[in-house]
This record gives structure tokens, C-alpha cells and sequence, in this order.
């Protein structure tokens, strides 16, 4: 665990000596001392993954393995001497870098929207000069700065690492930090040991006070706090994502083809022709026809689409191959607060000691509940919107609050005093069974006070545990009467009438079971990872449609090496009292096994799980540095918003592998139809400059590719980049596009005597590479008949627009800036014999191969 940058002893030293060290007092600083202060220590901001500069983005960027392939191309190029070439390449390397920064403005922009909705204050002492009198104000909080002395209330989120110096009653939920599902106490005059975390005089920035009153001094702000260094934890580099290495091994598969056609091309073309500088030219046009020159710019278009998408849906994308990552999980981890459940408890019944349906323990919980000075938490919150208006046993009016109990996490119970118009006392106490019971001498039997003995003792616990064992949580309540004088203290919280029980349930979302099963139906499974008991876990999970029959306790994690972890993983589904370090090595161990992971948390002590899963998503609610540490931030906790996101996702992916499958095929062809060239042909059938043109019109009508419809098929299941598969396909329909390219040359060269004439020759393949490849990506783009399911107008509107364009550029006078010749009229009939044939042998091709692998795509 990291250390924050806070002097240990501020935690151990006497109070007088820690407002020394700070230079401050009990009055707090001046207004000139505080501005002075923040001009030192910087803005009350954790900010510790701050967005780099555009040059470093504009690097990051630049820092993709197909950027880096057409990096390499621009230098065969220049080295080759071809100018225009080497600009054409670059251009379009500029475009993708671009757009992905463009992409990342939008998404840094959505974030900080999010992130700026509420402007938080804080309440400190300061003093206006240093002969004025303190007094309180509020200020924003980045202007907190060491030495402030701050007063918190209930409800108050601590807006700094602070040092108590006086306290009453005070209650810390540090949830997001340690992972704790119960609030801790804290208090200026106790001493601890362990991290500044388990100090009781320690308040740390991002906790909540949820009872309770102190005054504090600020010992740390921004960066140098306890969540500051856990959230330098969480900005270390991320691991490899399923997309990250999807599109390293495809560019390697790229790569490796190259390195083997390109020296064969050279060599063979070279021996035959005894002209070293043709095959240097034979050689550059293999390298040029095996890239997709805009790769790069076509998936950062489909991403960039994908994350508007998302956005519809309330899913702000931060990490922009996150889109792509989210279709390919296939398991999601989450806890059930505020995802599968609402967040909030809700009181379900009231009954007696004995489990009979009774009002008479909610009428004594409300009257307990209306009469405490203390502040209410949870369970007294439901009490009073679920239960205020029970049937009435008791008269409120009669009672008037003369003395009361606190709360606190020992005594796990509450008691107030009440007086009685008449004078008489009544207490009622109110808590944990397992704290209230043992203090109950009888219970309520059918409207009389019954002895509490053995049997029935152990009946009312039994009632007890059966609730636990069902997740439900219980809130005993117990009553006497009291002298009409004297002090109470916690020695009278004995000889108590156990009047019934409260049950409390925090319900799972109505949506939370359809959500589960929606992504059960595309293959995702959902892991329940919580901080709460087994019992509590495994009632969230059946309700939510979780398997549930082997709930994993955090402790038998510990006791497990990682193989044997690995295969329980394969099994279970629920976890419980799970901690922060535990969820990580679940993420990991998931991975381990190849699986992708989502990983859905919003403490700052879940940001290292984010990082290390695949995506890491986090809830609007969630810290500022855990929405940093994520890769999607949801407006909307529902857990049906990820599972349509997770579709979202597959068909951008979808998108994506149509184009870079079916454009690295036909470029494939275009190569093997080269190699046979350097063999048959006594010149280049395309120059490397028609070439970088012929392609990049093909890639700008592949650019309306995010807006095409995805087979249903392709949705139901996970989806990766899978390089074998992409290598099967060019091997399979490769030699096809290849087959008609050497059909061409024999047209061309025999039927229209071009042999004669390289500008025509090459002309005719330019356009007949151009509209064939046009016109099989409208084939192969589904797995069923093309004329069944129709692409979207913006992809036929594309693909025309491009063939119109390779038709003008080959049959007009534009020609000639590209050292084309027209080829006669009578050639538009051979075009179209091509087309037909190429895209009725592919559909054919198709039907074989899906019969062979079952799948497409």
C-alpha cells in the first residue's frame, strides 16, 4: 500500500504539537496567510493523471503498431525516390492522428461535464486578519490548504487528510478508500496503531462523516493525501488490453507477410529481368499493395462512431479502444451497491419476537427514531419512509425525549429516553440482535410480557439467523419502563422486553435480473464481487439471476495459490468480504486464463482493478481519480446500460474486422497477382503511386463502414481480433481476387493488346482492382445473402461515389496526372463480367466456408 506524503507523526503527536508544525492554531489561519499557503501547496485537487500536452497526446497517438506500418511504408518511398507517394502515406497518418485526438478532446470534455456537475464547499475557521475573531465561512474546495482548520457535520465529505482536535459521536464511512462497508468511529483524544487508514484521529480526504461533529486541522491536500497516493497507484501504465494485442499481432501478421513477399518479389523479378531497379519498384509496389494505408484512419473513424453510439446509451468513453475492448468481454465483475441493487435499504416487515407479522416493533422504531438528537443513518431513514405511518400503537404525542444513547460500531445499538405526560419513563433500544437480545429478560407474547427463557430465547434467534442466512438484515427492538428519576447510563440497557424485529432489504434494481440475463444471452458472465457477508451476497445474486450455489468468502482467497484459483474461478460466480487487493487478484487470475474482463467499481480503492482488468468502468458516482483510473464512466448505474453497451461494442468491433479482413484479403490478391507478375510481365502492372491512389479510394468508401448494420449472429457472442482467423481468410478468398486480376491481364493483354502500352494495361487493372474490391466488401460485409441483408445507405452511397471516381480517373483526361492511359470503351464490358463473376464465386466461397468454421467474420 502506498505512503501518503503526510509526516507519520502527525498522527502520534499531541494536538498542541501538530497545530505547531502546521504553523496554525485553533482559530484557523488568515485570509492572507491562506492565499499565501495555496500559491505553495497548489489547488485542493487529486488530479494525478492530468491530461498530457497535445504534443505528448499527439505521440501517444502516433504510437500505434498500423501507424507505424505506414511510417515504414513513407520510408520505402523516400528511398525509392517517390515524393508524391511518401506525402500521399503521411496525409493520411496525419488524418488518423487526428481524428484520434479529436476523439480524445471530446471524450476529456464529457468527463470533466460529468465531474463538475456539483460544486463542493467546505466549512473552515478563519480569521480575517490576525486581531480579528475566528469565524466560520464556507469555501470551494481546492482552496483548503494545510493549516485550515475544518469543521464537519454530517454528510460532510472530508475534503482533505485531516487531524481531529476535538470530536463528539463521530462516524467515518471510508468505504472508498478501504473497501469497509461499515462506517468507523473516530476521536481526537483515541490513539490506534496500523496506517494512517486505521487511525481514529485521522480523517481522510474523500470519506464521509455520516454522524457526528468534529473541528480538524488540514495536515494534506490534492496529491500529497492518502487517496492521492493510492491514485498513483492506479495511474501506473495499464497492461495490455484485448485490443492492444489484437492490433499488435495483426499489424505483426502484416509485417511478416511483407518480409517474406517483398525479398521473393525482388529476387524472382530481379533474376528474370537482370533490371535491379524495376525490382526494387516490383518490391515497393508488394509493400504497398499488402498495407492498408487507411487502416489507421478507418478504425479510429469506427471507434470514434462506436463512442458516440455509447454516449447515447450513457456511457462516456475515456480510452477510446475501450469500445472495442467492451465487445469482447466475456466477464463482467461488479459489486452489487448501486449496480444491481438501488443503494438504499428499504424497510420490508415488522413483526413479533416469534416471526408473526405485528406493527408493534415499527410503531416503538419510529417513535425511537423521531425522538434521538443523534444524526440518522440508514436504517432509521428507512424506518421513517417506509414505516412512519404504521398502526398506531403508541401515542407520540404523550412522549417528550429527555436522554439518549448513542450509536457507535462496539455497542451496535441505540436507546433513547422518553418521559411520559404523567412522568413515567420509557426506554426503547434499538440495534443489532446479537447486541439487543442477550439484553432482553422478555419478549411480547400476544400483547403481554412473556419470560424470555431458554426455548423461546433460542426461538428469536433462530428467527434471527434465518434472516441473516436470506441476506435480509434485522433491527431488534426492546423496551422497559424506568424510575421516573435518575441518570441513565448503559448498565440500564438490561432487563429489556423484546418488543419484535424490523426487517430492511436493499433491493435489487427491477432491471438488475433482464440486464443479467441479457448478457448471459452474448455470452458475458457476471461476477458478484462485495465487501458484504456471504449472506447478503448470495440473496443479491439469486435475485439477480446470479449462480450462486458456491459463495467464495475473501478469506479462503488468501489460502489459495493461483492455480488453484484459476480453476475455482471456472466454477464460482459470487464473492464475498472481498478486499480491494483480493478484487485485483480475481481480475488477474480471470485474465490469466484469456478471458476479457470489465471490471465495474467506484472507490478509489477499486482504481488498481480498473486498470488491470480490460475495461475498467466506473459509475457517475464514482471518485474523480477513480473516473480517471476508467476506461468508461456510466451517467446511469443501471446494469442494463452495460449490457447495451457491451452489444454497442461488438458491433463497432464488427465494423472494424470487416474492413481490415476483407481489405487485408483483396490486398493479399493484389500481391500474389504482383509476385506473378515480377515473373510473366516485362513491366510493373501497377505503379507504387496508383497503387497508394487505388487503395485510398477503396479506404475513403470503407470509411462509411461504422455506419453499416452487424449480423445478429455477430452480437450474441464475444468478439476478439484472432490473427489465424484473418490469415484463414486470406488464404481463402486472397487466390480468388487473384484469379480475376490475372483473367484481367490476359484481356488486357491479349484481348486489347495493351502489352504494347503500360499506361492502358495499367489503367485496366486500376479500375478492375478499385470496383471488384468496391463490390465484394458489399458481398462479404454479412455472413447471409447480400441482397437479404442490404447494407446502409451511407455504405452503398460511398461505394458508388468511389467507383465513379476510379471510372473518371481511368476513362477521362485525368488519366495522365497519374501516368494512366484510357483504355477503349468496349473494356466497361469486361468490368462487368468481372464483378458479377468475382462476387457470385465469393458468395459461394462464403457458403463453403461457413459450413467449414461456422463462422464469418
Amino acid at each position: 500500500m502506498p505512503t501518503p506524503a503526510v509526516p507519520t507523526t502527525l498522527s502520534t503527536d499531541p494536538t498542541f504539537a501538530v497545530l505547531r508544525t502546521l504553523d496554525t492554531g485553533p482559530g484557523g489561519l488568515t485570509e492572507t496567510e491562506a492565499t499565501r499557503r495555496q500559491d505553495v501547496h497548489g489547488e485542493n485537487v487529486v488530479d494525478l493523471d492530468p491530461r498530457p500536452s497535445p504534443l505528448a497526446a499527439t505521440w501517444a497517438a502516433l504510437r500505434s503498431p498500423f501507424v507505424a506500418l505506414l511510417c515504414g511504408l513513407a520510408g520505402v518511398f523516400v528511398v525509392v525516390g517517390d515524393v508524391r507517394g511518401a506525402a500521399t502515406v503521411a496525409v493520411m497518418v496525419l488524418a488518423s492522428v487526428a481524428l484520434r485526438r479529436w476523439q480524445q478532446v471530446r471524450s476529456d470534455r464529457a468527463v470533466r461535464a460529468v465531474g463538475s456537475r456539483l460544486v463542493t464547499t467546505v466549512t473552515v475557521r478563519r480569521r480575517a486578519d490576525d486581531d480579528a475573531e475566528p469565524c466560520p465561512r464556507e469555501v470551494p474546495l481546492g482552496d483548503v490548504v494545510p493549516g485550515d482548520v475544518v469543521l464537519l457535520a454530517p454528510g460532510d465529505v472530508v475534503p482533505a487528510d485531516l487531524r481531529l482536535l476535538t470530536s463528539a459521536d463521530l462516524f467515518v464511512d471510508q468505504a472508498v478508500l478501504t473497501g469497509e462497508s461499515l462506517p468507523v468511529a473516530k476521536s481526537a483524544t483515541r490513539s490506534g496503531e496500523g496506517g494512517p487508514e486505521y487511525s481514529p484521529v485521522l480523517c481522510l480526504a474523500g470519506s464521509e462523516v455520516v454522524a457526528g461533529t468534529a473541528t480538524a486541522v488540514v495536515v494534506a491536500v490534492g496529491a500529497a493525501t492518502y487517496s492521492g497516493a493510492l491514485a498513483r497507484r492506479a495511474a501506473r501504465e495499464r497492461p495490455e488490453s484485448s485490443f492492444d494485442r489484437g492490433v499488435r499481432d495483426v499489424s505483426r501478421t502484416l509485417v511478416r507477410f511483407m518480409l517474406v513477399l517483398v525479398p521473393i518479389v525482388f529476387a524472382v523479378n530481379g533474376a528474370v529481368s537482370d533490371d535491379w531497379g524495376q525490382a526494387l519498384l516490383f518490391a515497393t509496389a508488394v509493400a504497398v499493395g499488402l498495407t492498408p494505408e487507411m487502416l489507421p484512419v478507418v478504425v479510429t473513424t469506427t471507434l470514434a462512431r462506436g463512442a458516440r453510439r455509447l454516449a447515447r446509451h450513457h456511457v462516456v468513453v475515456t480510452r477510446l479502444n475501450a469500445v472495442q475492448d467492451l465487445g469482447a468481454t466475456d466477464v463482467v465483475c461488479l459489486d452489487k451497491t448501486g449496480t444491481l441493487t438501488e443503494e438504499r435499504l428499504v424497510a420490508t416487515h415488522s413483526i413479533d419476537p416469534w416471526g408473526r407479522p405485528d406493527d408493534e416493533a415499527a410503531a416503538y422504531a419510529v417513535l425511537a427514531v423521531r425522538s434521538q438528537v443523534a444524526p440518522t443513518g440508514r436504517l432509521d431513514e428507512a424506518v421513517l419512509e417506509q414505516l412512519a405511518d404504521p398502526t398506531d400503537t403508541l401515542d407520540e404525542e404523550l412522549y417528550t425525549p429527555v436522554d439518549e444513547i448513542g450509536f457507535d460500531q462496539v455497542r451496535r445499538r441505540a436507546t433513547v429516553v422518553l418521559r411520559r405526560h404523567d412522568g413515567e419513563r420509557l426506554m426503547i433500544t434499538k440495534g443489532d440482535p446479537d447486541e439487543v437480545l442477550p439484553r432482553c429478560t422478555e419478549a411480547r407474547h400476544d400483547g403481554d410480557a412473556v419470560e424470555l427463557d431458554a426455548g423461546r430465547r433460542f426461538a428469536a434467534e433462530d428467527l434471527a439467523r434465518a434472516h441473516a442466512d436470506q441476506g435480509l438484515r434485522l433491527l431488534a427492538v426492546a423496551a422497559k419502563r424506568l424510575p421516573r428519576l435518575g441518570e441513565v447510563t448503559e448498565r440500564d440497557e438490561r432487563g429489556l422486553t423484546l418488543v419484535g424485529f424490523v426487517g430492511f432489504v436493499d433491493p435489487v434494481r427491477e432491471s438488475a435480473p433482464a440486464a443479467v440475463r441479457d448478457l448471459a444471452g452474448h455470452g458475458v458472465e457476471v461476477l458478484l464481487l462485495t465487501g458484504d457477508n456471504r449472506h447478503v451476497a448470495a440473496r443479491v445474486a439469486h435475485q439477480a439471476g446470479i449462480p450462486a450455489s458456491d459463495v467464495v468468502v475473501g478469506e479462503d482467497l488468501d489460502r489459495l495459490d493461483d492455480v488453484r484459483l484459476g480453476r475455482l474461478l471456472d466454477r464460482a460466480r459470487v464473492f464475498a468480504r472481498v478486499t480491494p487487493a483480493q478484487k485485483v487478484r480475481v481480475v488477474t487470475a480471470l485474465r490469466a486464463r484469456g478471458r476479457v474482463v470489465g471490471f465495474v467499481g467506484d472507490g478509489v480503492n477499486d482504481a488498481p482493478a480498473l486498470r488491470t482488468a480490460d475495461v475498467g468502468i466506473a459509475p457517475d458516482s464514482a471518485t474523480p481519480a477513480t473516473k480517471r483510473a476508467a476506461d468508461l464512466v456510466l451517467t446511469d448505474p443501471d446494469l442494463a446500460v452495460l449490457a447495451a453497451g457491451v452489444v454497442e461494442g461488438r458491433r463497432t468491433l464488427g465494423n472494424t474486422l470487416k474492413y481490415v479482413t476483407i481489405t487485408a484479403s483483396s490486398n493479399f490478391g493484389n500481391v500474389l497477382t504482383l509476385v506473378v507478375a515480377a515473373v510473366l510481365l516485362p513491366f510493373l502492372p501497377l505503379l507504387p503511386l496508383q497503387l497508394v491512389v487505388q487503395n485510398l479510394l477503396y479506404d475513403a468508401a470503407q470509411l462509411a463502414l461504422p455506419w453499416d448494420r452487424v449480423d445478429p449472429e455477430y452480437t450474441a457472442q464475444p468478439r476478439r481480433w484472432d490473427t489465424s482467423e484473418l490469415v484463414r481468410f486470406m488464404l481463402t478468398f486472397g487466390p480468388l481476387s487473384s484469379l480475376f486480376d490475372l483473367a484481367t491481364f490476359g484481356v488486357l493483354w491479349w484481348g486489347l493488346d495493351a502489352g504494347a502500352a503500360p499506361g492502358t494495361f495499367r489503367a485496366g487493372w486500376f479500375v478492375e482492382g478499385l470496383l471488384t474490391q468496391l463490390a465484394i466488401v458489399l458481398v462479404l460485409r454479412t455472413r447471409g445473402a447480400p441482397w437479404r441483408r442490404l447494407p446502409r445507405r451511407p455504405v452503398v452511397l460511398a461505394s458508388v461515389a468511389a467507383a465513379a471516381t476510379g471510372l473518371v480517373l481511368a476513362f477521362t483526361p485525368l488519366a495522365g496526372p497519374l501516368l494512366l492511359q484510357s483504355p477503349p470503351p468496349a473494356y466497361l464490358l469486361w468490368l462487368g463480367v468481372a464483378i458479377v463473376g468475382y462476387a457470385g464465386l465469393a458468395q459461394l466461397l462464403k457458403s463453403v466456408h461457413l459450413r467449414r468454421r461456422g463462422r464469418w467474420l
